[in-house]
């Protein structure tokens, strides 16, 4: 099995599992929609997630030479 091959199948399992979860708590999936729609207000929730994502994967990694 290649990399892409697994990565892909991984992705996939993951949005099934999203999928089911969010017909299993119909609220879930009301409070994504509401949450959707009102993204123009909250945008800098945005900023604060991917500015968290960026320091996860980029504090301890060792500056290029």
């Amino acid at each position: 099995m290649n990399p892409r091959f697994r990565a892909f199948l991984q992705f996939s399992f993951l949005g099934l599992v999203l999928v089911v979860l969010l017909v299993l708590f119909p609220r879930a999936l009301a409070m994504a929609e509401l949450a959707a729609m009102e993204l123009r207000y909250f945008w800098w929730v945005i900023l604060l997630f991917l500015l968290a994502i960026w320091f996860i994967w980029g504090i301890g990694k060792k500056p290029r030479n």
